[in-house]
């Protein structure tokens, strides 16, 4: 399970910032998790939970946000979304969280039909802000 692991991560980076923050109180952490990422978020939110019993900070302070998956097609310089190639189904869309070049493969740009095009975003875990309570000195 690729969750448990990423959730670790997820806490490692944040006590990391605790730590050099002289354990100044966390007040929210905002992850972002990629469309193409494909995150079981029961299972990422239970592994959380159950890894932080060991930490000064709990579950409550994470917030999660989807990043939409964009692309860019290099040959006509237009963007789409993933959304917008309703012919990628369940199967394409595991095919791409494990391998996000096998897009190429299910998927041409709408606007002038290369399979000629990068992904831009929506791939990955991120922490965008970690928000220390001001008040703890």
């Amino acid at each position: 399970m690729h969750e448990w692991a990423l959730a670790e991560a997820v806490i490692s980076t944040v006590d990391k910032i605790y730590r050099e923050n002289n354990k100044k109180s966390i007040h929210s952490v905002n992850i972002s998790i990629g469309e193409i990422q494909s995150i079981e978020m029961d299972i990422f939110r239970e592994g959380l939970k159950i890894i932080l019993d060991e930490y000064p900070f709990g579950p409550e302070v994470f917030q999660f946000k989807t990043e939409k998956a964009s692309f860019k097609c290099n040959c006509c310089g237009k963007e789409w979304l993933l959304e917008d190639h309703a012919e990628c189904g369940e199967e394409e869309r595991e095919a791409i969280h494990f391998l996000p070049e096998a897009a190429h493969v299910y998927m041409r740009c709408p606007y002038c039909d290369s399979p000629d095009f990068k992904l831009l975003k929506g791939r990955g875990v991120s922490i965008e802000s970690v928000e220390l309570d001001p008040g703890n000195d």
